[in-house]
């Protein structure tokens, strides 16, 4: 049963302005990264998501939890399809290929096999870069197409001589160029050939179109325009659940998401896929290059997600000292080995890194005791030793576990009352270790007679970010903002979902194989808003009220030059302001920038194809009184930056 977003105590109207004086020295210093990225891989956000592949299931990888699969491949013409391990591997990584074959040895004409993509491929006028690695005696042409799967239209087609050979895996290329968009991405590629020659066996099926800023196995632009738009300043990856593995063991390897796409064996994540690791660590360091991010790496901690599998101390020395090695293989000169193994992969200078986190959520599935007695500890000294400018962050958000300057990471799923009830817990925590807030989302609405302790987790979540939950998030961060000596930086999670397969609900992003279904959530709006609005330190706030039903903080980047934030939550009525800024004289100018929605439980939502966007946006230039302040009121269940 929902309640009607409100948390008691508070005034029942505003009777006057809320008056304020906003100083112009005197705060702390706010955290560079205060906006940041997580990629989470979920909801086929890596596979079929920001990563630009358009081949669904290219290189028919498999493995013990996930078996290899023909699927979604289709024949073409009297064709049969099947998977084999042929004597002649593509690579120990890729060792299955699909078979291509004529139904009888009376079949003529052409045959082949086609891909739908990932629910879909978008066509435009605009090249398309592919390969496949073909084995067997054709010596004939293949015919590549994109067409229509609902008409007979192709949109690109191109033939090619056939190089095989049938002792040895030839690597094929080309290049398809549309005239014309397609109408709807009910499309799909096709290869073909003529039958009469034997089989043709096919791996590693690959197509991509333009990638962001033209980064090699790079990932979608307009996904990728999107997540600029908020003015990322790090991104957490290879995200949480991801790096852990499950029952079958399957944590992320670093090693194996590295060089050549053929030595990529791919892995079961933890969200009930296989994975092609085609976006594998240095595509994301290549990612952080492209969005001008600071990476902040997780590594594999020696527990495993949904188990009570801890490994011992002695057992988890390998994976330390392998932490080590991927640490030398990013930051390492090219004179030592793993250093030289980058510069070989075509990345001579080392990479930047700063933050690293050990391990996710470790207080969960019984870690807790394990962690805080070694497993953390070995990590943090191992690391700590040969690279002591790195911060070293704990995953258990808390100080059970710590190092000299290590910090913590906090994840918080919550209620929109429970985010606003918490706007001051940042205020009086310890500042001995800064806190990382990798994980937040408000994830339901109010329950009736919740506990403001948070979710029910037995119960529905939300489908769609609602507009009262990215108000109430706003009011979280601006919290975080008031603290930013000791708030490394916080990332909404999880990013990104497609809407044809997803295993969690709500999403920053949500998408399908059409850029123009991209949905942008309300609280992608508010984030847009407050991370587009930085300064250099937080100043202090005179006020004559306390918060509730507005909260806010200010900061200056120069003098003269401030920004206010606020954020309206539960008012019944409009919140009139005067604030005053120390410096600003009569005259001086100001842009209100101001985001609401129609009410509270307004989403961001798809319907029928079409996006549609509930948040309103206004910007109204001000003029300081005769006092030197600025009075504006702002609506309720609205989040506000006032910039002089």
């Amino acid at each position: 049963m929902l309640s009607s977003l409100v948390l008691l105590p508070f005034v029942a109207s505003i009777a006057s302005a809320i008056n304020l004086t906003v100083a112009s020295s005197g705060g702390n210093v706010t955290s560079p990264l205060l906006y940041g990225l997580m990629f989470e891989d979920i909801n086929h956000s890596g596979d079929g998501g920001i990563y630009a592949e358009l081949i669904q299931n290219r290189a028919f990888q498999g493995s013990t939890e996930h078996p290899s699969t023909l699927e979604p491949w289709a024949a073409i013409g009297n064709a049969t399809l099947s998977l084999q391990n042929t004597s002649v591997p593509l690579s120990s990584a890729l060792p299955v290929s699909i078979n291509v074959a004529a139904a009888s040895e009376k079949t003529k004409g052409t045959i082949g096999l086609s891909n739908p993509g990932w629910w879909g491929i978008d066509i435009q006028p605009q090249p398309y870069t592919g390969s496949f690695f073909a084995l067997g005696s054709y010596k004939g042409k293949f015919t590549i197409k994109l067409k229509s799967a609902l008409t007979s239209q192709v949109f690109a087609s191109l033939s090619i001589p056939s190089s095989t050979q049938a002792d040895k895996w030839v690597e094929h290329k080309f290049v398809l160029e549309p005239k014309i968009a397609a109408p709807n991405v009910n499309n799909t590629f096709t290869i073909e050939f003529e039958s009469g020659q034997g089989s043709v066996n096919f791996n590693l099926i690959s197509l991509f179109p333009p990638t962001y800023k033209g980064t090699p196995n790079g990932n979608r632009p307009e996904l990728m325009a999107a997540l600029k738009g908020l003015n990322p300043s790090f991104l957490r990856m290879p995200g949480g659940n991801n790096i852990e593995g499950d029952s079958y063991h399957y944590r992320w390897a670093w090693n194996e998401t590295i060089g050549p796409l053929t030595s990529r064996p791919g892995r079961p994540g933890t969200w009930g896929y296989e994975n092609t690791d085609g976006l594998g660590l240095i595509e994301y360091f290549n990612w952080c290059t492209d969005l001008e991010m600071e990476p902040l790496l997780a590594v594999w901690s020696g527990m495993y997600l949904g188990t009570k599998d801890v490994l011992s101390e002695a057992a988890l020395a390998p994976y330390v000292n392998d932490t080590l090695n991927e640490l030398e293989f990013l930051l390492g000169d090219a004179s030592t080995p793993y250093g030289s193994l980058r510069a070989s992969l075509g990345y001579p200078k080392p990479f930047e890194l700063k933050y690293v986190e050990i391990g996710n959520e470790d207080n969960l599935e019984g870690g807790a005791g394990s962690y805080a007695s070694y497993r953390f500890s070995m990590f943090f000294n191992a690391i700590h030793a040969k690279y002591p400018d790195i911060t070293i962050i704990s995953s258990t958000g808390d100080l059970t576990a710590v190092g000299d300057g290590s910090a913590t990471d906090y994840h918080v799923y919550t209620l929109p009352d429970h985010f606003v009830a918490n706007f001051d817990l940042w205020d009086n925590v310890p500042r001995t270790h800064k806190v990382l807030l990798g994980e937040y989302a408000n994830v339901q609405y109010n329950i009736k007679d919740q506990p403001l302790a948070g979710v029910n987790w037995s119960a529905a979540k939300l489908e769609w970010p609602i507009w009262a939950g990215a108000i109430s998030e706003s009011i979280w961060s601006i919290g975080a903002e008031r603290n930013g000596d000791v708030i490394i930086g916080q990332s909404y999670a999880p990013g990104f979902m497609n809407r044809n397969s997803y295993e969690w609900s709500p999403d920053l992003i949500s998408f399908t194989a059409d850029p123009a279904q991209t949905v942008l959530s309300t609280s992608y709006y508010a984030i847009e808003l407050l991370s587009n609005a930085r300064y250099n330190a937080t100043v202090p706030i005179t006020s004559d009220t306390g918060f509730g039903p507005a909260y806010w903080v200010a900061g200056v980047s120069e003098p003269g030059k401030y920004t206010f934030k606020t954020a309206i939550y539960n008012a019944t009525s409009t919140v009139p302001f005067n604030i005053a800024f120390e410096g600003l004289s009569a005259g001086s100018k100001g842009t209100l920038t101001v985001l609401t929605a129609p009410d509270g439980l307004s989403s961001n939502t798809l319907v029928d194809g079409t996006v549609v966007d509930v948040v309103q946006k206004k910007v109204t230039e001000l003029k300081a009184s005769s006092a030197g302040s600025f009075t504006f009121e702002l609506e309720n269940y609205s989040v506000a930056v006032l910039t002089t």
